[in-house]
């Protein structure tokens, strides 16, 4: 579809400080995003500006830089640490006569390479032809005017304009797949939520180590390795927690700095395992000198998905890295574990981790032994409804005391659905 030069494996990566712009991005981590891609960087051409130039977004005396670079090096392609404009794209790569990129598109890259489920090639493919379609002038810039005269006249489009509508369908079309597995996916939420099965989903800056750390708990094999969006895939274990019984854990897509919102509308369904998790585990690399700045990007997102309200307890990985450092879990001025440090690769304070998780999700779990008389009929059966029901006993009085255990929000909404007032339920206070 597009006349374009093709991707090779040098790249000049090219890194502007704006002085006039807040929340620079960090030279060091785009090297790594680049390296993950399987392109080798062999040069960074680093500049400031006040503000980027409409047409080049650098000046001309940078411009001639890179291409000296370019030849110097016997670069394939140019990689910004920045969002290029379509034009500011097609611009640069006619006066370098090589491929350009931007940060999302390398992003782009690195997701289609390790998109593994049907799910995910999907998400990918949405996200890489909303991204195409705003660059889409660029192939076919000889074809922008229909012809006209006998025997030259058109089906009355251009064809770029047909190629526009060819993207607009098969967006479309994947929207309509990508619901249906949302479907799926939320079927299987409901049947675990009826089974009372709470769910912990591990989030986190990518490559914060939750993979290794996942594996470690779950005993898996999820792929992890020291690189960006190792994981891509979503993946799901269950595992037997004493005294609360099984839990599944999710091991979802890293976080990123500026991660493009098309990228996290794409994979929404995917982040929805976040947003629906009982607990969440927030992964941070202990190690990283940007590890405050971490926290508050992934923070950020979690508000975008709507997932900030859900507990949460966050994870120091990689204490191994530190000097003298003693596994621990940081408690709140409640007494409730908020903070621990471990060590995936070590092991080393895995066992307080895991009771912390016990400790956490236990707290929105409610066991009671319930005693309902004949008048209490619809809340008896909403239980049972839910299957959150585990013994009853039948009593002479016409009572019966139900054993239920289930999440505390699903307990309140029973409640309300029976017009049941919760001071108003009576426990069997010797078996509560």
């Amino acid at each position: 579809m597009f006349e374009r030069p093709d991707v090779g494996e040098r790249a000049v990566l090219v890194h502007i400080d704006f002085t006039a712009h807040d929340g620079t991005e960090d030279p060091g981590e785009f090297r790594e995003l680049v390296t993950s891609a399987g392109v080798e960087p062999v040069v960074t051409v680093t500049g400031s500006r006040k503000q980027p130039s409409p047409r080049f977004f650098v000046g001309e005396g940078k411009l001639e830089e890179i291409r000296d670079a370019v030849a110097a090096n016997d670069a394939d392609v140019v990689l910004f640490n920045h969002a290029l404009s379509p034009r500011q794209e097609r611009n640069i790569e006619h006066e370098l006569k090589c491929r350009v990129l931007d940060r999302t598109g390398v992003i782009l890259d690195i997701f289609a390479q390790r998109a593994r489920t049907h799910e995910g090639k999907l998400q990918v493919e949405l996200a890489q032809l909303e991204h195409m379609s705003t660059r889409l002038v660029r192939g076919w810039t000889h074809l922008e005017r229909q012809k006209g005269g006998i025997g030259l006249r058109g089906p009355g489009e251009t064809q770029l304009e047909t190629d526009r509508r060819l993207l607009r369908e098969r967006i479309k079309s994947i929207h309509k797949r990508l619901e249906k597995v949302r479907r799926q996916r939320n079927q299987g939420r409901r049947a675990r939520q009826r089974a009372d099965i709470p769910t912990v989903s591990l989030v986190g800056y990518t490559n914060a180590g939750k993979s290794t750390l996942f594996n470690r708990i779950t005993t898996s094999s999820v792929y992890a390795a020291d690189q960006l969006f190792a994981t891509l895939d979503p993946t799901l274990r269950r595992l037997e927690l004493p005294d609360i019984g099984p839990v599944v854990m999710a091991d979802t897509v890293g976080f990123i700095r500026h991660l493009p919102h098309k990228l996290v509308e794409a994979f929404r369904a995917t982040l929805e395992e976040t947003t629906q998790a009982t607990l969440l585990l927030h992964i941070i690399d202990s190690h990283d000198h940007r590890r405050d700045e971490n926290i508050e990007q992934v923070e950020e997102v979690l508000a975008e998905i709507g997932a900030d309200e859900i507990p949460m307890l966050q994870v120091f990985n990689k204490i191994d890295l530190l000097e003298n450092f003693t596994p621990r879990v940081e408690r709140n001025e409640e007494g409730i574990p908020v903070r621990a440090w471990v060590s995936a690769v070590t092991g080393e304070g895995l066992d307080g981790l895991f009771d912390a998780i016990v400790e956490r999700v236990a707290e929105d779990v409610v066991h009671h032994f319930v005693l309902l008389g004949p008048e209490d009929g619809k809340l008896r059966a909403l239980l049972h409804e839910a299957g959150s029901v585990l013994s009853e006993d039948h009593r002479d009085t016409g009572d019966t005391v139900v054993e239920v255990r289930l999440q505390n929000r699903d307990w309140q909404q029973l409640l309300s659905r029976a017009g049941v007032n919760e001071k108003s339920v009576r426990l069997d206070v010797g078996r509560a």
